[in-house]
């Protein structure tokens, strides 16, 4: 990636002549059988651009209350859009249609409107968990049938893939709108992208200069972009390997609190409070260690497998961890 990035062919993306983004794009749209796709530099800026291309202030937006849209984006969809998330609590992330329509505002002047419906694949803070495709198409069928359109948070949705040995065009194809991350699993140092219709695309491209996002020789940062979408993919299934690991070993630690069959791709959740932590204290002694996590509530702490974490880390971790809660007791 570096190497690629260093010898870039580059022009002006804000004028969209930089071929390199161009490509990126074009490759995109194709993988996912759409008409178009836009780089984003983040998730979070291809999050909120759709939000704001599908709605208009005072309308509400349906997304599940772990979601990343509507817990760790600074509650941009109201701070910047003026819509209101409207949370559903759903076991393990996965919402379905009936807990859908209950929330969707009846049409009444004095209320505000449902304007949009948002799903996320992989669902991160429900540990890496995957909407299975004829659940979400379904779920897309109704909403279109109720008038409302459909964004997908797919930031991982190539880990979902690979779990459901499925394409991601098949998988998506319902989805108005798909943001996916070119970092994360697939391993780019920056950017995301949005795919949709070609009419969608372009009222992106203008929300997303008003965001900040209108960049110039991005074919740096494209190059890299290129690389993870063709090869990322097709490692995944390694991560999936050494999350199942290492959840397995964790759940053999007195006092870890974790269900290895819950763990589907390359995500771990898991509950400290038996072993005598807080997350925050759990997570200090643990990067005194050498080991590092994050925190999801005072509770438990969320731990991720990726392209620069093998199979000795993941041992390692576990046996770091086994080590810190048994010294501790």
């Amino acid at each position: 990636m570096r190497k690629a990035m260093a010898g870039a062919e580059v022009g002006d993306d804000v004028f969209l002549e930089d071929p390199t983004v161009n490509r990126l794009q074009e490759r995109a749209a194709e993988i996912f059988g759409r008409e178009a796709a836009l780089f984003v530099p983040s998730g979070t800026m291809g999050n909120l651009t759709c939000l704001l291309a599908h709605t208009h202030p005072g309308q509400e937006v349906i997304c599940e209350e772990k979601s990343h849209i509507y817990n760790l984006e600074m509650a941009s969809m109201s701070a910047v859009g003026g819509v209101l998330p409207r949370p559903i609590c759903a076991e393990d992330g996965i919402m379905g249609w009936e807990q859908i329509a209950r929330a969707i505002r009846p049409k009444i002047y004095s209320r505000a409107q449902t304007g949009l419906l948002c799903l996320e694949n992989t669902h991160n803070m429900a540990g890496g968990s995957v909407y299975p495709t004829k659940l979400a198409h379904g779920i897309c069928a109704a909403a279109h049938d109720a008038g409302l359109r459909v964004h997908l948070d797919g930031s991982r949705i190539f880990n979902a893939a690979t779990y459901l040995g499925e394409g991601v065009a098949e998988m998506t194809k319902k989805f108005d709108s798909v943001q996916f991350c070119l970092s994360k699993g697939l391993g780019a140092p920056v950017g995301s992208m949005i795919v949709g219709s070609r009419s969608f695309a372009e009222r992106c491209r203008s929300i997303r200069k008003m965001l900040g996002g209108g960049m110039r020789q991005a074919g740096v940062l494209a190059a890299a972009g290129l690389i993870a979408l063709e090869k990322g993919p097709g490692r995944l299934s390694v991560d999936h390997e050494n999350a199942t690991v290492l959840a397995d070993g964790l759940s053999r630690v007195p006092g870890i609190r974790v269900n290895p069959a819950k763990v589907q791709t390359n995500i771990v959740i898991y509950d400290v409070r038996q072993a005598g932590f807080s997350s925050s204290d759990f997570l200090a002694e643990l990067a005194r260690r050498g080991v590092r996590g994050v925190p999801v509530d005072r509770e438990k702490v969320r731990m991720v497998t990726h392209l620069d974490v093998d199979r000795h880390d993941v041992e390692q971790a576990v046996e770091t961890i086994r080590e810190m809660v048994k010294s501790s007791s």
